[in-house]
């Protein structure tokens, strides 16, 4: 269900990634107000939506109903360059080890409590970790997700002290990568292992895979 977007495969994503940037808008913009991102075109897309960012896309029938977003902290990255007041205690966490986790969403109506695409997502997102030898992952995250990741047996550290933005309050945290949060992610909603895609080949698709024309 999750499928793995980077550099070296992004040009069989096209019109998956698309839908990706217009879905973000819609959420990001359209429901959430955050209107500094809002743009004419409809897409959400900021300067770190670059060669090095990797998506990992929850794919059904070739529409995306959820996703995120991994950078690596050795490149420029949203708590670094935006918000690194964020980190004030105990300073920017950066390594080839350690990414920044952003930009995580589920379509509508594919949330609610009966759903897994969000916690495939989360499991997706420790899946590619583990694979990767990524040690860590930093993210800026509003402070009503603390609990919710604790609840999943993660281990979550503040980098500083929270912080009220836009109306938000926002803490900038790393958490561990470890098997034994991946596993905990998977049993919580049920989940069977893996949750990742084979790597998509040109001309080639998975089995069960098939592409949805969009306009």
């Amino acid at each position: 269900m999750i499928h793995v977007v980077d550099a070296g495969n992004r040009h069989l994503y096209g019109a998956e990634l698309e839908q990706h940037f217009r879905i973000r808008h819609e959420i990001y913009v359209g429901e959430r107000k955050w209107m500094a991102l809002a743009r004419p075109d409809g897409r959400e897309v900021d300067e770190f939506d670059n060669e090095h960012a990797v998506y990992l896309l929850a794919l059904e029938n070739g529409r995306v109903v959820g996703g995120t977003r991994l950078v690596p902290t050795l490149q420029p990255h949203l708590m670094a360059e935006v918000f690194p007041f964020l980190a004030d205690v105990r300073g920017l966490q950066r390594g080839s080890d350690i990414v920044e986790w952003t930009r995580i969403f589920v379509v509508p109506e594919r949330r609610g409590s009966g759903s897994k695409v969000l916690h495939t997502v989360l499991a997706g997102m420790f899946e590619y970790c583990l694979a990767h030898d990524i040690a860590a992952i930093t993210v800026v995250m509003e402070t009503w997700w603390m609990p919710r990741f604790l609840e999943l047996g993660w281990e979550v550290r503040p980098l500083g002290l929270p912080a009220l933005i836009d109306g938000m309050n926002c803490v900038g945290t790393i958490i561990s990568v470890s098997e034994e949060a991946y596993r905990r992610t998977l049993a919580f909603k049920q989940i069977e292992a893996p949750v990742i895609r084979p790597r998509r080949q040109a001309g080639r698709r998975a089995p069960g895979e098939r592409r949805i024309p969009h306009g």
